[in-house]
């Protein structure tokens, strides 16, 4: 039983920490530390997300410092942002923002918080997926993603997969299975960033200009997908 309290209070630690990071000044910190956590990942170019899975990506999400508390069961929460590449222009859109939440995946007991990467390499992509909230590998079709110049890997798992997944952890950077996590709409960040509730659809199809202060995420997708191309 006294297992199981601490259980609940290392859940609650790490939701409640996230909960209290809705101020703009929190938020546009997240899309920085969005932007920064791509540019360290592609600066590698032999451990990073290979140029095949780039160029096919119609939205990328990005979650830094997911968190994770453990005493017997786990519990994991994020925050993050996300651009999709719209239809009508080809541009990237303007951030939405998302939470993510679930049990243990295998981080490192005791290690530091992990930078998650979500890349959506088809057509229905996370702009469909997050008219609700949705489970990875249930609802999304979701595969560990390879990294480096493994180009073959890259397409087999693009046909069968919607999503693929990445976590940097401790300067590694490699696919993880997040099978069963959960993500759906931050509309708190959501509010708080845009001033007024705003359908998420409506952010990701290009239909809402990028703020001043999303910029530099937006045109760091954009910088690498151009690159793929």
């Amino acid at each position: 039983m006294k297992k199981f309290i601490l259980a609940i209070c290392a859940v609650t630690l790490v939701v409640s920490q996230g909960l209290a990071d809705s101020s703009t000044e929190k938020i546009v910190g997240r899309l920085n530390s969005a932007s920064q956590v791509l540019n360290e990942i592609m600066a590698t170019p032999d451990k990073a997300v290979p140029t095949s899975i780039l160029s096919n990506a119609t939205c990328v999400a990005v979650i830094p410092s997911y968190k994770k508390a453990a005493f017997v069961v786990g519990a994991t929460y994020g925050q993050g942002v996300v651009t999709c590449k719209t239809a009508r222009t080809g541009k990237w859109s303007a951030p939405a923002f998302i939470q993510m939440s679930g049990g243990s995946f295998g981080f490192q007991i005791g290690g530091q918080a992990t930078d998650l990467v979500l890349i959506a390499v088809n057509q229905r992509g996370m702009q469909d997926l997050l008219k609700t909230k949705f489970k990875i590998g249930g609802d999304a079709a979701a595969s560990a993603g390879p990294v480096g110049r493994n180009a073959a890997a890259a397409t087999n798992l693009t046909l069968k997969s919607e999503l693929l997944t990445y976590s940097r952890s401790q300067g590694l950077f490699a696919g993880i299975d997040l099978n069963g996590a959960v993500v759906h709409q931050n509309t708190d960040d959501t509010r708080t960033y845009y001033g007024h509730d705003v359908p998420f659809q409506t952010i990701l199809d290009g239909s809402v200009a990028t703020p001043p202060s999303g910029r530099q995420f937006v045109r760091t997708v954009a910088k690498y997908f151009h690159r793929a191309q």
